[in-house]
């Protein structure tokens, strides 16, 4: 085969490496999914041609809208084998991967990203914040064949690394050599006492002593309140324990360290990103407050592909969504001002109905007493007619 067809070929091979694909995606015309009940577990899956990300990158997406201000829950996916069966689809059901949202009180919100390494499910030891408002995110993992991943959010770049530095898939590369220990002589101390620094006489005086300025009590008893001690107050001369002052370790050698030597256990392994088989994609999550929006879903091996996608979808409806977030919010403060300003009138209304009440009541009493005043004068000018008559009827008789 002649140089030229060499090259050809490389070429050629090259080109279908980087030939993008799009192996699945969906996205839904009413919205998305959407969880509906609270308090419970969620399974929805779906399948589609498998394949191996073997050789080349492997780009996860979706958005994720917690519309109810979630305060605990779930909002992430699940790549599985095609060997999974989606009917018996549960918790222990064995994924390759794991990416998305988590959230749960104010502890914990972070994006997990859960690998499946020989049989083992392996997280990151990174803390990847995740967002907890109530607008749609995008959210985007890319996994190269290089063993380097991204975590981008909202086709932001959050996190990045390497796949054997950020999670714990191997064995670590050096050990502490079993063999080495210390020597006997080492000295590691920085700093020691001065053997040459001496403790003055003067020095040890008790901590508390009997109070000078404290009296015996006129009315004591000594045989009835027992023999007077007076009260016990902090010396001011005590000044603690004695200890030599410090200098220099004249035979200081540094701290030790323990040799390391190569780990016998540790293989390297260039193909940690590979999975053989990819054919599902699926939800597998719980929610204690639901109403968590699933949409715009992509599975692809270009990350390009990826990033418009997300500009198409999700990049075309952020500000408008966020638009009407807004007025939403202002028609929902002028509804609250309104209902509270209703209430205040309403308030008043009764406040001075109750005024008015009142008001009626005092005239009504202050007539009540009016007439009572007018009957007890009426009765008194009866009662004295009654006896002037009497009066001129004695008279008479007499």
């Amino acid at each position: 085969m002649t140089a030229l067809s060499l090259l050809l070929l490389a070429v050629s091979a090259a080109s279908a490496l980087a030939e993008s694909t799009v192996y699945f995606r969906e996205q839904f015309e009413d919205g998305g999914l959407q969880t509906s009940q609270d308090a419970r577990f969620y399974a929805l899956s779906t399948r589609f041609d498998d394949f191996s990300n073997q050789g080349q990158p492997l780009v996860i997406q979706f958005t994720v809208k917690h519309e109810q201000s979630i305060d605990c829950g779930g909002g992430y996916i699940k790549l599985f084998p095609s060997e999974v069966s989606q009917e018996d689809m549960h918790g222990d059901s064995v994924y390759n991967i794991m990416f998305g949202p988590d959230i749960c009180g104010p502890g914990t919100k972070k994006v997990h990203v859960i690998f499946n390494y020989k049989g083992k499910n392996h997280l990151i030891n990174k803390d990847v914040r995740c967002k907890d408002d109530e607008y749609t995110h995008l959210y985007t993992l890319i996994v190269s064949p290089d063993n380097t991943y991204e975590v981008k959010i909202d086709n932001k770049k959050v996190e990045s690394g390497n796949l054997e530095d950020d999670w714990d898939f191997l064995p670590p590369k050096k050990i502490k050599d079993p063999e080495a220990k210390k020597p006997e002589d080492w000295d590691d101390r920085e700093k020691i006492p001065d053997p040459d620094d001496k403790k003055p006489e003067d020095w040890d005086k008790p901590e508390n002593i009997p109070d000078p300025d404290a009296k015996k009590p006129d009315d004591w008893d000594d045989e009835m309140d027992g023999e007077w001690e007076p009260p016990m107050v902090t010396n001011p001369d005590y000044k603690g324990e004695w200890k030599p002052r410090e200098i220099s370790n004249p035979a200081y050698k540094g701290k030790w360290i323990h040799p390391e030597i190569d780990n016998p256990e540790y293989t390297a392994d260039s193909e940690i990103y590979k999975y053989d088989s990819i054919g599902v994609i699926g939800l597998d999550l719980w929610q204690v407050k639901s109403g968590t929006i699933f949409d715009n879903f992509l599975i692809t091996n270009d990350p390009n592909v990826a990033e418009e996608v997300g500009n198409d979808t999700w990049g075309k409806t952020k500000d408008a969504e966020k638009k009407m977030k807004e007025s939403q919010e202002e028609e929902e403060r002028k509804k609250r001002e309104e209902e509270d300003k209703k209430r205040r009138d309403e308030a008043k209304e009764e406040d001075e109905e109750e005024e008015e009440e009142k008001d009626e009541e005092e005239e009504e009493e202050e007539e009540e007493e009016g007439e009572e005043r007018e009957e007890e004068e009426e009765e008194e000018e009866e009662e004295e007619e009654e006896d002037e008559g009497t009066d001129s009827k004695l008279k008479d008789e007499l």
